[in-house]
This record gives C-alpha cells, structure tokens and sequence, in this order.
C-alpha cells in the first residue's frame, strides 16, 4: 500500500470495546486564514475531542476537580478545541456532556455538539470562554477568548501508516496510541471570526491539514512536524503538490514500549517517499534530537531507508506557540510542557539512494510548519 492512501475507515468514531472505558479519540483541523481588513496572515487550529463514552452522562466530567482526582473518576466528555498561533496564541475549550453529542458510527464520520459540528468535508461552530469562567473553572485547562468558525474541507494527500492502524490491529487495540492522515494536504475554504474580527480561509493559501489520534494514552516524546507550503530552493518553484509529516515518538505496542520511533512520508510533487519503522523490509530508521532554546524550539531528525533519505531542520519561536493541555483518559495530566505551534519553518533535504550513494533531489523551503515537542513529566 502506498502510504498516499485514502481511508476514511479510519477517520470513524474508535471509542468501543475497552476504548469506551479508557480512551480517546480526537479530529485535528490546522490551517492559515488572512485578516479580511489587513490581509495579515494567522493561523487556526480546530479539534474534537472525545472522552470515555462509556462514562458519560448529562453533563461532562472533569478528570482534573480535585474531588475527582481524588475520588479516582476519570474524564467523560466530547471536548471542542479551538484556537491561534501567533503572539497571541491561547486554546480555548467548549465541553458536552456524552447526551448532548450526537456522534455516528460507521464511515463517514459525524459529531455534533450544540452548534458545533466536523465531519469529512465539513466544520463549523463556536467556543466562547471568558476570562472570569478560565480562571475559575482550571480543569478546563482553557485560555479566554470567542472564535467562530464555518469551513469547507477538501482533503487532497493522506498519509496511511499501513498494517499498524488497520482494522485487526485497532479491534486488537495492540497500540496505546494511533494515528492516520487523511490530509496531509487540505484545501480550507471558509471564514473565521477570532473576538470579533474576521479572517478569509481561502484553499491554496490556507495550507490546512486534517489528522487523527486515537488510544489508551499518549505517547512520550512527542514528535509531530507537518506542512504542504514547501518551495524548492533549487529552482524557486513553489511545490504545489507536494506535503510533509513526521510524528511519533515512543509508540507502544502491547505495552512494550519502542523508543525512538517516528513515522513519516513527504510526497514530492506527487512521488511518495515513506518513512516506516513497521515496514522493516524498507530499511526504515530514523534518529531525531528535540530540544528547546531560550527562545525557540527546535527539530533535528533524519530518516532512511534503503532507497531514500530525509533530512529535516525546523524551528519554532515559542513567542508564537503555545502549551498545549490535555487530560489522558485514566483522569491523568503528565504533559504540562507540551509545545504546540503553526508558524514552524525551516529546510529538508531529500535524497534518492542508491549502494548507499545519496543524490540530492531537493532542498526545499518548509512554511506554515505545524509542530509540536514535549515530554511526560517526571
């Protein structure tokens, strides 16, 4: 299977079986709107959340009270995330109870929520939290602010890991985590309104991506850099159908934990070269070195196989991102440091290889970088 693959099997509602007791699901929307007044550029991101359905009820169920940390109840919830990068960067979270979502099963995907609503091709719906309500309500883990939105979605380079996320190995829930990519690639159309002012989401400059995780727990480190503004800096020529994704960590597999593991897959200008540490036949390895600076955030990871190699540099001021907050589904909260941002930009280097001879096919300009690096608490 190329890993160019669209499968929408795996963008459906995973929380069944042992997943309903302890697990999450979450949509993941990123992408860059212009102010309809100034024409700046700012970029979006728009998630749902879902929580322990099998715990749920009328209202939701915050695993981070004190009395319910206490008392061992764990979360149970469909939670709406919605926020900007930028120096203003803040998450501002809208929740439901388990009877006030709507979400269907089967393919394609839905959940509504009050005005809210994601689907394929479709997301809409508001968030609102006031300053007053964040600081006094902490386990929302929320920023204030209101944002609407009312986008169109046209999702155009996946990236499917293959075997690792196919149906055996989900009903065997054999990963603690998992991920599938339906938009490495997405053209957003549509309007954002960010405290009242208006910004324009127009498809070939809105550099969007769509993904998914689902699973028992997060994965420590945290590893995820994404983009499709790429231009060769060989030639000038802006990439048009070209897209990047790298993320992983310390993925675990029937609780054995395998560090230092991160998928990956650039299509450049339609070839796919894929990263794969579960396709061993490939050859596939990786090393990567994670750190932050006094200002930055920075990505170093290079990835082979027997006939490719990527090399990948980023970096991220962390006057632009921001910490990014979840509970895990066991009423947990290990990610306090958890850096998340939009405005990431740096070079990647592809190779073809050859006996081991590496060729240059293209250095290339990545923008509008989506990213992300944290660790577990100790």
């Amino acid at each position: 299977m190329d890993s160019n693959t669209h499968d929408i099997a795996r963008n459906q509602f995973m929380l069944t079986g042992g997943l309903a007791r302890q697990g999450y699901d979450w949509w993941w929307h990123s992408f860059t709107g212009r102010d309809a007044q100034t024409g700046e550029e700012k970029p979006f991101f728009i998630e749902v959340f879902a929580c322990n359905p099998a715990l749920g009820g009328d209202e939701p169920v915050f695993g981070q009270l004190p009395e319910n940390k206490a008392a061992g109840i764990k979360p149970s919830y469909v939670m709406v995330k919605a926020g900007c990068w930028g120096k203003d960067a803040r998450q501002m979270h809208r929740f439901f109870g388990w009877n006030q979502a709507t979400v269907k099963g089967g393919v394609p995907f839905s959940v509504k929520a009050g005005d809210c609503y994601a689907s394929e091709n479709v997301l809409r719906g508001s968030v609102s939290v006031s300053c007053e309500d964040a600081a006094a309500h902490p386990e929302w883990m929320s920023d204030a602010g209101t944002m609407e939105w009312n986008l169109l979605l046209d999702k155009q380079i996946a990236f499917n890991v293959g075997y690792g996320a196919s149906a055996p190995m989900r009903q065997a829930e054999a990963f603690e985590m998992y991920w599938h990519v339906e938009g490495m690639k997405t053209l957003v159309n549509g309007t954002v309104r960010l405290d009242g002012r208006t910004y324009t989401v127009d498809g070939p400059t809105s550099y969007g991506y769509a993904d998914k995780n689902w699973g028992k727990n997060f994965t420590s480190p945290w590893v995820w850099l994404a983009s499709s503004h790429l231009t060769s800096t060989l030639t000038g020529k802006s990439l048009e159908n070209s897209a990047f994704d790298i993320g992983g960590g310390r993925p675990k597999v029937y609780a054995m934990a395998l560090p230092h593991k991160l998928l990956g897959s650039i299509v450049y200008e339609g070839k796919t070269y894929e990263f794969n540490f579960s396709k061993a036949w490939t050859g596939s390895t990786t090393e990567f070195d994670c750190r932050e600076t006094d200002e930055d955030v920075v990505w170093h990871v290079v990835q082979d196989t027997h006939t490719a190699r990527l090399e990948t540099d980023i970096r991220c001021s962390k006057a632009d991102m921001l910490l990014i907050d979840y509970e895990a589904p066991d009423g947990s909260k290990r990610y306090n440091r958890l850096w998340n941002g939009g405005n990431g930009e740096g070079l990647l280097r592809l190779y073809s290889k050859k006996h081991g001879v590496l060729t240059l096919i293209d250095e290339i300009l990545a923008e509008n970088v989506g990213c992300e690096y944290g660790e577990f608490d100790a």
